[in-house]
Order: C-alpha cells, then structure tokens, then sequence
C-alpha cells in the first residue's frame, strides 16, 4: 500500500493563536518572579522584621523632691496678694500683713526623674518655689513635718557587686524603694558580706509628700536601719 507522504501544513491563523498563547504565559511567568522577588527582598512588613534604629522612649515622672522653711519679709501688697522678699514672689494675702513685716514661708521642689530602658534613673530638679505663708515659725515646721516623714521598712535587695580601680575596691548595694525606682548605694565590707545573700534589708525612708495631693508620695533613701 502506497504510504502518503503528503505534508499537512498548519493554517497560519492556528499557528498565530498558538504562538500569542505561549507568549502570554512566558509573560505571566515573568511578571509573577518578579513580583516575588521584590517581596522577598523587602521584610519591612514581615513579623520578623527588627528595626535597628527603633528608638526607646524613656520613662519620665515628676514628683516631690523636698520641702523647706524660709524666714521672709513682706514687699509691696498687690490687691489681695503681696510680694515676698528677697525672690520678689507673689502670694495670697492670707494672713493681711502689712508691708515689712516678718513671715515665714513653705517653699518646695520638686524632680523629674528619667528613667530609661535598664532602670537607670537621671534626676532633674526644679528651682525653689513658694507655697504658703506663715505668721510664726512654730506653725510652718509643724507642716513641714507632716510633708517629709522618716519611715522604718523593708527594701528589695537587687544585689550587690564590687568595682577596682587602681587597686582600690568599692562595695555598692542596688535596692528597688517602694516607688519601683532603683538606687546604687557605697557599702563597706562588712555590710557587703551581710547583704551578698539577703534578699531584702532594713532602710530608713523619707516620704516627701505632694503638698497638693498628700497621698501621692516619694520615697527617699536616708541611711541603714541597722
């Protein structure tokens, strides 16, 4: 039987519709690595991302640093109010004193306390400022004594450690006060040797009280207990 070699050709249209396909998924293809590739090369949004230069915002209070008895004289009277001298503050006229008479004055500070990432703390102080004032000076202590009070209590004990410089080693003790605040405290050996295993130690604290809110408090390190 005779083999028929005839060659069948491709209409030229089938050809094109062929062609057009495979040239629209190459495309396809192409557009779709490169997509990939610019997300694998931007982690910004990935969750495991970490940001180098992310910057860690310090912890910042205020609170009542301390407060002070000042013997003062009245300057000039302002309707209700007078200047006292020698700041040249204005204040109520509470007590109608008259111009050069002697008075005593409540005058405070108080502290900002900046507090960063490993709790180390940097404190600023204000200025003195004046609060109130008195006719004798018996009444005004009696305040003050009530505005800064020594209290006997437990403290945590963060530990302790030793530094040598020049051959010349010091002992320093980290407690934690009741505020959360940590302070670094000189020892000697013999209080190193006691705390090295405590976990807590015997303080004496000053609370120095907000003259405006006297529930709010800061505690102040004023010596051992023992």
């Amino acid at each position: 039987m005779p083999v028929n070699t005839e060659r069948k050709e491709i209409p030229k249209k089938s050809f094109r519709k062929i062609s057009s396909g495979r040239t629209f998924g190459l495309m396809l293809l192409m557009v779709m690595v490169v997509l990939l590739s610019a997300c694998s090369g931007s982690n910004q949004g990935s969750v495991f991302h970490t940001d180098s230069s992310a910057e860690v915002t310090d912890s910042v209070s205020k609170v009542p640093w301390d407060y002070r008895v000042v013997e003062s004289t009245v300057g000039d009277l302002i309707g209700s109010d007078m200047t006292v001298l020698p700041d040249d503050e204005l204040l109520p006229n509470d007590g109608n004193y008259a111009t050069g008479d002697k008075i005593w004055t409540l005058q405070f500070m108080d502290a900002e306390l900046i507090t960063d990432a490993d709790q180390r703390n940097d404190i600023r102080l204000s200025s003195w400022g004046t609060i109130k004032s008195y006719a004798d000076q018996k009444t005004a202590v009696e305040d003050l004594k009530n505005l800064k009070v020594a209290v006997t209590t437990d403290v945590d004990i963060v530990g302790v450690y030793k530094t040598k410089y020049k051959d010349k080693t010091r002992n320093f003790a980290v407690l934690e006060l009741p505020s959360g605040n940590r302070i670094k405290q000189p020892i000697d050996d013999k209080r190193y040797t006691e705390l090295e295993k405590k976990k807590t130690a015997s303080v004496v604290l000053e609370e120095v009280h907000d003259f405006a809110d006297y529930d709010s408090a800061y505690a102040k390190f004023r010596g051992w207990a023992n």
